[in-house]
């Protein structure tokens, strides 16, 4: 099979800080003014200007082979180095280190209207943009009404499109890249977006694509947009390559790290470091699954789970009120939870308070458990942040939908579809 993608050793280093950052003519000016002053006290002038820079490898020693007719994903955290790695296979920018080789000719969408300017109509950003991703003009015109097809935006193909809502800016930047005559197309974060429908047209699209002999390199977020469409996943993690196989087992290993880094179960074993006070100690809190899973593996949205802590109660006859926030990654609060049973007069002894969430209700994402302890409405104990934990999706329901569910919470709610029948004609 022919290689159309080989990279050898990629490495990629910036100079951040204030010697390797871009600045205005003022900001230059300055910095001039305060190494100046610098130098008046510090004779050692290069010892200075090097303190001001300091290196960061986005990439390192990155080696891989794409096969022609290969649909590859790549996942990563934030920061991991995925775009950097799509910017230096797209020719934006070039490696510090290493060597690159690629059969054929590459385009990318590496962001959603790229090279679209909100003045110029729909029609005008079509030849721009496509110039831009690569194409001649001759080759837009011949592609134009399959372009203004796909994107289903004929009527306001003349209009501005700074009056395009986001769903139209996003099927016309779409429609230009996916009609590119490239060998090799590289796309981030673009499917993961929009109605079912139009996904599942964007998902054709890709399949055809790739049916043709294309190779097709696609970064996102979405794990399972990239289970569906990618046969082959990469993962990459502080700029170097971690795993590289089937998207089912990199997946998987990916989310067993990320879940592994949280903390959803928390024990204090020593009161003197325990969160607390005088009046009241935590022991344990914990986030615990009410389905068996497999070590490591993350929650789904599928499965309930229960929320409990256990603290040391230090006074006599107290009347504690505990409850529990859960906040999103958005420092959303998806919900507050507490007793609905009337405040009992405590014993010096240890306590434990739990509860129950239901499956299909939580939403993908990270969350945070923040607990708080009052008497009479006083707060005696709060402890914000003490649990971080994952949900991840599932796959079930989806009927063709790829991107992340709308909302706080994912409720499945019963649902009924009946045929209404039709109204009798007057006598």
């Amino acid at each position: 099979m022919t290689i159309a993608i080989e990279a050898r050793n990629l490495s990629k280093r910036y100079l951040i800080g204030e010697a390797g950052a871009h600045k205005s003519l003022r900001e230059a000016l300055a910095l001039a003014g305060r190494r100046f002053a610098r130098n008046a006290l510090q004779r050692d002038a290069a010892d200075d200007h090097t303190a001001l820079r300091r290196e960061f490898w986005a990439l390192r020693d990155v080696s891989f082979q794409v096969r022609q007719g290969e649909v590859v994903g790549i996942i990563g955290d934030n920061g991991a180095g995925k775009s950097t790695l799509l910017k230096i296979l797209s020719r934006i920018t070039e490696p510090t280190e290493g060597e690159l080789r690629f059969r054929g000719r590459i385009g990318s969408l590496l962001e959603v209207g790229t090279g679209f300017h909100p003045e110029l109509t729909g029609r005008d950003n079509i030849f721009l943009s496509g110039a831009i991703l690569g194409m001649t003009r001759a080759e837009i015109m011949r592609r134009y009404d399959e372009i203004v097809a796909f994107s289903e935006i004929g009527d306001f193909i003349d209009t501005p499109v700074k009056r395009y809502s986001s769903g139209m800016y996003m099927r016309l930047a779409f429609a230009v890249a996916a009609h590119l005559d490239v060998d090799i197309l590289l796309i981030d974060e673009v499917l993961a977006v929009g109605d079912v429908r139009f996904q599942r047209k964007c998902l054709s699209r890709v399949d055809k694509i790739a049916g043709a002999g294309k190779t097709i390199i696609f970064v996102s977020h979405n794990l399972v947009a990239v289970q569906s469409i990618c046969p082959r996943t990469i993962w990459i993690d502080h700029g170097r390559i971690v795993s590289d196989g089937s998207s089912a087992d990199v997946v998987k290993a990916f989310m067993r790290v990320g879940h592994l880094q949280r903390e959803g179960d928390r024990v204090w074993i020593d009161p003197e470091t325990a969160p607390g006070n005088a009046r009241i100690r935590l022991r344990r809190a914990c986030v615990q699954p009410m389905t068996e899973l497999a070590p490591g593996a993350p929650m789904d949205t599928r499965m309930p789970f229960r929320i409990f802590f256990e603290y040391d109660n230090h006074v006599p006859g107290a009347r504690l009120n505990a409850s529990l926030s859960l906040v999103d990654s958005d420092d959303i609060v998806v919900f507050s939870a507490g007793p609905t049973r009337e405040v009992q007069p405590q014993a010096v002894a240890s306590y434990r308070e739990e509860c129950l969430v239901p499956g299909d209700l939580m939403n993908d994402g990270n969350y945070r458990v923040t607990i708080e302890i009052r008497e009479e409405g006083k707060l005696v104990l709060k402890c914000p942040h003490i649990l971080t934990f994952d949900i991840a999706d599932s796959s079930d329901f989806r009927f063709g939908w790829y991107g992340k569910w709308q909302g706080v919470v994912r409720p499945m709610l019963d649902w009924k579809t009946t045929q209404v029948p039709e109204p009798k004609a007057a006598e």
